[in-house]
């Protein structure tokens, strides 16, 4: 695209961040001072100097600068420039849905990414009414909200940025009076102000419940309105398109799912309690919308008697209600909906003890379960359809029917998840309980197999109440007794999914069905499961060994059958982070990879559905990067309609504070999904030569990253002297502890806190490094290897991601402020042992993804993101030179709270920069 179309079009970015930022100045100036706000004007220009012009006087002066703050002036400029950060990213989002709205209006083709884009290559490709029907019927994508703790802003500054952005919008989109735009302006004055005045840190640590809180905010926010707007548009679309497709209604193919309050594995502050208490919160909040929702239908739907007619079963319906209002006797959709108002009502005391803040018109009896209240939306919808009233029906009815399908009155389903470790140790001591001398964990694999089995088949029960056992097999036994209540009170979709993190065999997966078979969630002698067993294949071996396993566990008669119960379906779970954390960026993607070729042919070998669950997180280095294209690189036959995908840390927040960006969101997962199931091809291998490269260059980089990473002596102290490691366990993130044991090894950290420390020094290692090093090596062992490498890159999906994912963590890197970084080694032998490795490898990773792409820079193909970077990051290094030195001075002894504090701030200040730093 030409770059000055680009420029005209980023007129209203610019003015918008222009009009922000001078709003921030201007209240920077109105609380603090006329001299802090010329002080921070000093900062941000020699920032611009220097970043932009690559001026080093501007470098020597911005450093002269930084370094004499004092205590209270470096809160102020931390403060500043990392809410120059939050108000760029609102702009950017904004203009982002101002260019969605712009080709819209002007009747633009749809753009790659889009449902309508993949509907019109779909209809091109001549995929008919009936596979398309056929896909939708069959298709299952599930979001999966999770509460790891990257997503370092409050829910205030998220509340206050929200408020920001939608006065952006509506000075964008209405034609304001001079009156109203004034009024405007001096809102997001309002709205500004109150985010400077807000506590940017929490002063204690996030306890699950609010975890589950902060994640319910998104609901309200996108999920419980855009999403059947999403199914709505989806439906009229193809009513156009395909006469076989007119007045169908799609089944609820896309859901929502959710870890939080669920996830056990690492975190002791996950109970059976707190997880009750997770599945009441989610079911208020879908039964509050309920009852709103179906309050303002009642207010709409004032059709009178004698003006139009009514089917049958709406009479009926009408008749059942306790209303006897004489107001509104001949009002027979009202009589309906006070009616079913005042059964939800009662639903919603049963299940959760809650009394709607509306009283209901009398006594109803509450509803057995969803379905039953779906019965009667749709008993509302016929009739209205039935009697000239289609076009009602079309309105809050139609988007409440399928909020109702889709979110019934559990929200979203609850996985469990847990370590295999913690699994063994419970059954191990159910087992010697009940069966002294059975000695099960000292038995090898075959062993335990055989044994776990015979008790699957047995009606026995191993758990008694009148036997004691350790408190951690009474809290696992809980937990799944908790997980059959909540089927129960909220129908099965509450609880679908039992993870076993750290799968390496097996028994793995039948010890859980052991435990559900304790607590009534498998039946023996009707040999039905009542949750999906998902293995979690996370680390380079548990990758490599997953397909014999799930061949192995497919072979069993017993498991055969038990799957049956479940739809012939099974679900595997692949963890992106800590197999990057264990083998490095690309040995992880390359592993990755084969693991699903290899599943797809064991799965269809077998005659099951394969069902991959990723488990990505936001930054490139735990396998994030833009979903479509991720999704599109899957091997042909990974995909075939079904997918769950975690949405992690601060990804929640950026995908789906704002409505319209969370519809989006959504849209683009649906669209990738389609075309990777119709129009990708079949086979599930590329070409033989493209494998044996990339296995070629994965096992270069693979000997490159463990040399550095587990190898080199020292790296461990240089990693957590040369990052902020140390500070960012200590800061207020989440619930979750940093390291899943008591250590500073690299082997127990979690990914999470890994990959956010290497994005906070600017140096994104876990998104590269090793990439340089194996192409050095098949260059040397083949001559030619660089047009197969372009071949590659423009031929095979998976590379060419692979590529621009990396292309993305390289521009956001800095080398310059990473050695400022090293200089925090104590040990000056040690750094420069380790720094000049960690520099040759960057630039030859840069060279050789510039050689085989063809471009002449970092991001030439994705002037977006480069546009982001030139108006962001000058605003970062800052941040970045303050979080430095305060990092000094904590660690000579300055133990003041203010020094933490500020350290804090940068930290929050940088990862908004960077938007996807973990």
């Amino acid at each position: 695209m030409p770059e000055d179309l680009i420029i005209d079009k980023d007129v209203p970015l610019r003015d918008d961040i222009r009009l922000l930022g001078r709003i921030l100045g201007e209240t920077l100036r109105a609380q603090e001072g006329e001299a802090n706000f010329e002080l921070v004007e000093r900062i941000r220009v020699s920032a611009i100097r220097f970043h932009r012009d690559d001026d080093s006087s501007a470098r020597l002066e911005l450093t002269a600068i930084l370094d004499s703050l004092s205590r209270q002036q470096t809160q102020t400029i931390v403060r500043a420039f990392s809410y120059f950060s939050h108000l760029a990213n609102i702009a950017e989002d904004q203009h982002h849905i101002r260019r969605s709205r712009a080709h819209l209006i002007a009747g633009s083709p749809a753009h790659e990414g889009s449902l309508a884009h993949a509907l019109q290559r779909a209809e091109t490709a001549g995929i008919d009414a009936t596979r398309l029907r056929s896909f939708f019927d069959e298709a299952s994508i599930v979001p999966v909200l999770t509460a790891h703790p990257t997503e370092v802003q409050r829910k205030s500054t998220l509340n206050a940025q929200r408020e920001i952005a939608e006065l952006l919008q509506r000075r964008d989109r209405d034609q304001p009076t001079p009156e109203e735009r004034d009024a405007m302006d001096e809102g997001l004055r309002r709205a500004v102000l109150g985010l400077w005045q807000t506590r940017m840190l929490r002063n204690t640590r996030l306890l699950v419940l609010d975890e589950v809180i902060n994640g319910l905010s998104y609901y309200d926010y996108t999920f419980l309105r855009q999403l059947p707007r999403l199914y709505g548009w989806l439906e009229d679309h193809l009513a156009t398109t395909h006469a076989g497709l007119r007045n169908a209604e799609l089944p609820a193919f896309m859901r929502l799912g959710s870890w939080i309050g669920g996830d056990r594995d690492g975190n002791p502050f996950v109970t059976a309690e707190v997880t009750r208490e997770a599945l009441r919160l989610q079911s208020v909040r879908a039964l509050r919308f309920h009852l709103d929702e179906v309050h303002a239908l009642g207010a709409e739907l004032s059709l009178a008697d004698g003006l139009i007619s009514v089917s049958e079963a709406l009479q009926a319906l009408a008749a059942r209600s306790p209303d006897s209002s004489v107001a509104r006797a001949d009002e027979p959709y009202r009589r309906a909906l006070t009616g079913v108002y005042a059964r939800l009502a009662a639903t919603a005391r049963r299940l959760d003890g809650v009394e709607p803040e509306r009283h209901a018109v009398g006594e109803a009896a509450p509803y057995a379960d969803a379905d039953e209240y779906v019965g009667e939306l749709d008993i509302l919808h016929r009739s209205l359809v039935a009697n000239g009233s289609a076009l009602l029906a079309r309105g809050r009815l139609r988007e409440l029917r399928r909020a109702a399908r889709v979110f019934g009155f559990h929200l979203a389903s609850l996985d469990l998840r847990q370590n295999s470790e913690v699994h063994e140790r419970v059954v191990g001591e159910l087992l010697e309980t009940a069966l002294p001398g059975t000695a099960y964990r000292q038995r090898d694999e075959a062993g335990r197999v055989a044994l776990l089995l015979a008790e699957i088949g047995s009606a026995r029960p191993l758990a008694s109440a009148h036997l004691a056992y350790g408190e951690e097999t009474r809290a696992e036994l809980e937990i799944f007794r908790t997980a059959a209540a909540a089927q129960r009170a909220y129908g099965a979709a509450a609880i679908e999914n039992c993870i076993i993190a750290k799968t390496d065999g097996v028994s793995d997966l039948l010890e859980v069905a052991l435990l559900l078979k304790e607590c009534g969630l498998l039946l023996p002698s009707a040999q039905t499961l009542a949750v999906n067993i998902v293995p979690l294949f996370e680390t380079i071996p548990d990758l490599r060994n997953c397909p014999r396993i799930m061949d192995e566990l497919l072979s069993l008669p017993t498991y055969r059958q038990l799957l049956r119960s479940r739809g012939d379906l099974h679900e595997i779970m692949l963890g992106y982070s800590d197999s990057n954390k264990d083998g490095g960026f690309l040995t992880s993607g390359w592993e990755l990879y084969k693991a699903e070729i290899a599943l797809v042919e064991v799965f269809a070998r077998h005659g099951v559905k394969l069902r991959l669950f990723h488990g990505r997180g936001g930054s490139v280095g735990r396998g994030g990067g833009p979903s479509y294209q991720a999704i599109l690189a899957q091997p042909g036959g990974a995909v075939q309609g079904r997918l769950r995908v975690t949405e992690q840390g601060e990804v929640i927040a950026s995908k789906y504070s704002n409505p319209e960006l969370g519809r989006r969101n959504l849209a683009i997962v649906a669209a990738a999904v389609l075309e990777a199931t119709l129009l990708a091809p079949p086979d599930a291998a590329p070409r033989a030569h493209y494998l044996e490269t990339m296995e070629a260059l994965s096992q270069s980089a693979h000997r490159a990253y463990r040399s550095l990473v587990y190898e080199t002596a020292g790296f461990e102290r240089y990693f957590w002297e040369s990052t902020v490691i140390a500070e960012i366990a200590h800061l207020n993130l989440g619930s979750r502890p940093a390291s899943r044991r008591k250590s500073t090894a690299i082997e127990d950290l979690r990914a999470i806190p890994w990959v956010f420390s290497w994005a906070q020094c600017r140096l994104m290692l876990p998104g590269w490094y090793g990439f340089g090093s194996a192409l050095r090596d098949f260059l040397a062992a083949h001559p030619d290897g660089l047009q197969v490498l372009r071949e590659m890159y423009r031929e095979w999906p998976f590379f060419r991601t692979l590529l621009s994912n990396m292309d993305m963590v390289l521009a956001k890197s800095d080398l310059a402020i990473a050695a400022r970084y090293a200089e925090l080694v104590s040990d000056p032998a040690l750094r420069a042992a380790i720094f000049p490795r960690l520099q040759a490898e960057w630039h030859a990773t840069v060279d050789g993804l510039l050689a085989i792409s063809g471009q002449s820079r970092l991001l030439a193909d994705n002037p977006l993101l480069a546009r982001s970077i030139r108006h962001r990051f000058p605003y970062l290094d800052p941040l970045n030179h303050l979080q430095i030195e305060l990092i000094k001075r904590l660690r000579a002894g300055n133990e003041d709270e203010h020094v933490k504090r500020a350290i804090h701030l940068t930290i929050n200040g940088i990862a908004a920069g960077l938007r996807n730093s973990g």
